[in-house]
């Protein structure tokens, strides 16, 4: 038995509580401060006594332990402006050989559903920025909080990857173990990578969760399970924050990865990074159809695409795509960028809202309609902005539009959707 070790690292640019009557007066949408503060107090709690761990717990086992990442370019973007330490300790683990870093949307966006061109751009942007940092190549892919089909994959493939990741999501599975390498429906080779989620979960969601019938996890049972489990590798993918964050000091999870490498190693169960998993032959072809991601009970889009306010302000931003670039004004398009990043639409999520801590972790809004309110009026100073530039007329030309009238009809359905209940709002 084999156990690939993944770990998501991302953190979003976030936004400022930007009111209608900021419209126009200033164009200073992220909220710096708190993005400090979150990466500093996050980096205290979670990335500097993870990272520094995991190097010792590499050089105690001597190559026999590994894991892997990826990191979101908007959270090596703040480790370089806040936390520069921590990006040096992530130098430092590539520089073992035992690292392995995957790729991903830069932006951490919704891209592939929206526009295949930006899909690629930020995957490009995120492969030159892992070759830059740590000198790699990666083999694998891994989108955005894990969403997968069929067509994605076929995408993927043509870009150069061996594998993917994906959710072992249990209506897609039926009978079938995520605990096998699969093929890609619609791929001619792509190795399919499947979560095994409960056994990750028990650590990233249950690990402190007293009223759980298996707590206390310990490491000598969570080995039990993984011995007893059927199959070729067990993958744990969880998000980073899952240490010291998630799961504090005090809950006893630092011990728990400090102790569970030599308690898996003398049974026998081998660490190994995801393109070594490639060399273990496709159990059977995987049909993903439907779009599958790691979030929530539903393993679904719905935390993101669920409601109409979601659904619009997504619609509104990539309807801009295509002007600003023409544009070619790149503090603009990197601004635009960061708006892709798909936290800012989770904190819209109007399901379980009222009861679910989930959607409300590190969410600076007190509400989903505060948090859309905010976001289209920000759309709209950036309708202002494309209007105002002095390329405007040629890109007008270019487009044969009218980019006046065309805004001014943006900024009507906003002052629209601003006067209306939230109620009125996802009728």
């Amino acid at each position: 038995m084999k156990v690939c070790l993944y770990f998501q690292v991302h953190q979003p640019h976030r936004l400022k509580k930007y009111g209608v009557f900021d419209i126009g007066q200033n164009s200073n949408y992220f909220d710096e401060e708190k993005n400090r503060e979150i990466m500093k107090k996050v980096a205290n709690k979670c990335y500097l006594p993870t990272n520094k761990l995991l190097l010792e717990l590499i050089k105690k086992y001597d190559g026999d332990f590994k894991v892997s990442f990826s990191i979101t370019g908007t959270a090596i973007e703040q480790f370089e402006k806040y936390s520069p330490e921590v990006l040096e300790l992530f130098k430092d683990l590539a520089a073992t050989g035992k690292v392995e870093f995957l790729s991903e949307t830069y932006y951490h966006s919704l891209s592939y559903m929206f526009s295949k061109e930006e899909f690629e751009a930020q995957v490009m942007m995120h492969q030159k920025k892992i070759k830059e940092l740590f000198n790699q190549e990666p083999k694998i892919f891994r989108n955005t909080e894990l969403i997968f089909n069929n067509e994605l994959a076929n995408f993927i493939e043509g870009f150069g990857y061996k594998g993917i990741l994906a959710e072992g999501a249990d209506h897609i599975l039926g009978w079938k173990s995520p605990n096998y390498i699969y093929k890609a429906k619609t791929t001619n080779k792509l190795k399919l990578l499947l979560k095994n989620y409960k056994l990750s979960d028990d650590i990233a969601f249950r690990f402190s969760q007293q009223s759980w019938k298996d707590h206390p996890l310990t490491v000598e049972k969570f080995a039990n399970w993984i011995s007893e489990s059927p199959g070729e590798t067990i993958n744990l993918f969880m998000d980073y924050e899952t240490f010291g964050e998630h799961q504090w000091e005090e809950t006893g999870i630092f011990e728990f990865l400090k102790k569970m490498p030599e308690e898996l190693i003398n049974r026998g169960i081998k660490f190994v990074n995801p393109s070594e998993l490639l060399a273990i032959e496709t159990k059977d072809e995987l049909d993903m159809h439907s779009f599958v991601s790691w979030a929530d009970v539903e393993r679904d889009l719905s935390a993101w695409l669920g409601n109409k306010i979601q659904k619009s302000a997504i619609g509104e931003l990539y309807e801009m795509e295509q002007k600003i670039k023409l544009l070619k004004d790149k503090e603009l398009l990197e601004v635009w960028r960061k708006l892709t990043t798909s936290d800012h639409f989770y904190y819209m999520c109007t399901k379980w809202f009222n009861d679910g801590d989930v959607h409300k972790y590190f969410n600076p809004y007190d509400s989903p309609y505060e948090a859309f309110i905010a976001f289209m009026n920000i759309l709209n100073d950036m309708a202002q902005r494309i209007t105002n530039t002095n390329n405007t007329h040629n890109v007008n030309n270019t487009m044969n539009i009218k980019t006046d009238e065309s805004y001014k009809t943006i900024t009507s359905k906003t002052k629209m959707k601003l006067s209306e209940t939230p109620s009125q709002i996802l009728k």
